[in-house]
């Protein structure tokens, strides 16, 4: 089964038998995601369809005894000791996250990369404390409602006077950015690697898109000056859904599935955007309503219970209809964060009990995240391209991001970007969750080239977080674009 192993694994399930089952349902759901447009249903649920076929067939259902039987209570036992060990990992998880936040506090980096690290090391890969299957439904809640929350956080602290200013820079970074960084991340996948043209290109696209989840935790804990800080942080929202269809689109023509089809991926980007920032809007405005109208703020006592179920039906509301749940869920935290633009307004005792509340999960969510990542490292399959997947993710951070930043933000004139902090944006484009589903998935297809591109793609996590997250401060300095701290909402 050596084939089948991954560095990590969000979206790739471990195999097992019925082989042949399983994989034509993973085909036939991979189908049906790419004709839906449906990005991050294809990207994150993709274990919830083969969980029907992981192993032997269910029993035929009975008519329950009036005792319980010898089997059935063997089965309440196991679920009981899964349900144990669970806990324990999760505390264990907890409590160490808990422990490295504050090391990383007092050492003054962004603690995303102290996290990673403490995953490698109490992973099974090493001292074994955590063994969280990456195919398990805790691991699959944990991504997903995970990164929904850390964006809601990060859409929380955008603000529409600085929105205005650099709007369009953020649409071409997220869009036409994505496919500059693909193609020049590709040719170099050709030139080094020696891979086919159309597997380097598909090692592009899956690298092609930043992650949220990575980047609000940075500017979260560094203060960047404003307009650069929201650029890269909407730049990251927004640009998973182009990164998907890309990857999809690829894929198909790899796979001799179909053929690419620009004028159709564009339509696809288009609805999946349209219709994520419709449902972002209308969520945002309704919890706002419902938690800071002067009138009819009934629920204002259950704002951080409001918000929890709405970044949830943000996300399910816009993935139902085949759009980017995770664009939905950060329009929905930008809605919430600027609620005075509204005529909104909490009272300050709420308010501050909201932002400790969010505060609160949004370190949670990012501390499981980050420790389970690390934990699922494949080290054995990253060292098949070390040498090679070191220089292509270098000439990708060091070429392929400044040549997109400048051709995407120079000409801009509205926004008149100074040479600064085009500058900064180079650096600041750490590879996270996204992309390692995305090289899951294309594990999970058996796609040409699937285990070079995933571990290419954990190498490039590992240089970007541990190398660029932790100098964003400094480099932040020495350009002159750091601020003070101030307070949030």
């Amino acid at each position: 089964m050596a084939d089948d192993e991954t560095c990590f694994s969000y979206a790739a399930p471990v195999w097992h038998p019925p082989y042949e089952r399983a994989r034509f349902t993973l085909v036939g759901f991979i189908a049906r995601s790419i004709r839906d447009g449906g990005a991050d249903l294809a990207i994150f649920l993709l274990v919830g369809q083969l969980s029907q076929h992981s192993g032997a067939p269910p029993p035929k259902k009975k008519a329950r005894p009036s005792l319980i039987s010898g089997g059935e209570e063997l089965e309440t036992q196991t679920a009981i000791e899964i349900a144990k060990h669970t806990l324990l990992s999760c505390g264990l998880i907890l409590a160490i996250g808990t422990v490295t936040g504050l090391v990383a506090q007092k050492i003054k980096i962004p603690d995303i990369a102290v996290f990673l690290l403490v995953g490698m090391a109490i992973g099974p890969a090493a001292l074994g404390l955590i063994d969280i299957a990456a195919d398990s439904a805790l691991n699959q809640i944990i991504l997903l409602f995970g990164a929904s929350y850390i964006l809601f956080d990060g859409g929380a602290s955008l603000r529409f006077n600085v929105l205005k200013q650099v709007w369009i820079t953020i649409v071409v970074l997220a869009t036409i950015g994505v496919v500059i960084t693909a193609a020049i991340t590709g040719l170099a996948a050709y030139l080094i690697l020696g891979v086919p043209w159309i597997v380097a290109l598909l090692l592009g696209a899956a690298l092609g898109s930043t992650d949220p989840a990575t980047l609000v935790p940075i500017f979260r804990q560094v203060k960047i000056r404003d307009r650069v800080a929201q650029t890269v942080v909407s730049e990251s929202a927004f640009n998973d859904a182009t990164g998907a269809i890309i990857t999809f689109g690829v894929l198909g023509v790899a796979m001799g599935s179909g053929d690419f089809s620009l004028a159709s991926s564009l339509l696809d980007l288009f609805k999946q955007s349209i219709i994520g920032l419709v449902a972002g809007i209308l969520l945002g405005y309704f919890a706002a309503f419902l938690i800071a109208h002067e009138r009819w703020a009934f629920l204002a006592e259950y704002a951080p219970v409001v918000t929890l179920a709405a970044v949830i039906g943000a996300y399910f509301a816009a993935d139902g209809l085949q759009a980017s749940g995770f664009m939905a869920v950060f329009v929905f935290g930008i809605m919430l964060g600027n609620k005075d633009a509204f005529g909104f307004k909490m009272e300050k005792g709420e308010a501050r009990k909201l932002d400790e509340y969010v505060s609160t999960i949004a370190f949670i969510m990012r501390l499981f995240i980050f420790i389970l990542l690390g934990a699922q490292v494949d080290f054995g399959l990253m060292s098949r391209y070390l040498m090679g997947g070191i220089i292509v993710v270098t000439i990708f951070m060091l070429i392929a991001r400044p040549v997109t930043v400048f051709l995407c933000a120079w000409p801009d004139r509205r926004a008149k970007w100074s040479f600064n902090e085009m500058l900064f944006m180079c650096w600041t484009r750490e590879t996270g969750v996204i992309p390692a589903a995305l090289a899951g998935l294309l594990l999970g297809m058996k796609a040409p080239g699937a285990q070079m591109i995933a571990s290419v793609t954990f190498i490039a996590i590992l240089m970007t977080i541990l190398i660029q997250a932790p100098t964003t401060k400094w480099l932040g300095g020495k350009l002159g674009l750091l601020q003070k701290s101030k307070k949030r909402r």
